[in-house]
């Protein structure tokens, strides 16, 4: 049986690299999605790295699903500590730059700050709390 948390993550990361995958091969749409100043985006993410980002992505769900479904397969210390990275990489989204993304941002009041309060951080934070589950419980 596959534990929830490796179902969950899994489904996460597909969902999101499929959003990856469709700002690569659609006409993006970054609005509420990168952070601005002044009404101005503080980047332009383009294809490469949104590519690099949706592999990531894809790597993270084969690392959860074989932590959950595989953990006996050699190296049994990768899965591991795969999860433990993704756990680290998330809380640090979460906790963010202190500027312009994470719980202690400083810009507010733009349509990426709400959506990055609502949804983004929140997001990051129970992705890395199912990481640390699947790690020390799995």
């Amino acid at each position: 049986m596959i534990p929830i948390p490796a179902l969950v993550l899994c489904a996460l990361f597909l969902v999101l690299c499929a959003i990856h995958v469709r700002w690569l091969f659609g006409v993006p749409s970054f609005e509420g999605v990168v952070p601005t100043q002044n009404g101005t985006p503080v980047f332009h993410p383009s294809r490469f790295p949104t590519f690099v980002v949706a592999v990531a992505l894809l790597a993270a769900a084969v690392v959860s699903i074989w932590r959950g479904m595989f953990p006996q397969v050699e190296p049994t210390w990768f899965p591991r500590l795969g999860v433990w990275v993704l756990a680290a990489v998330f809380a640090l989204r979460a906790v963010g730059d202190f500027r312009y993304c994470g719980i202690f941002k400083r810009v507010r009041g733009t349509k990426f700050a709400r959506n990055d309060t609502l949804y983004f951080s929140p997001l990051c934070l129970t992705i890395s709390a199912l990481a640390v589950w699947l790690a020390l419980w799995h």
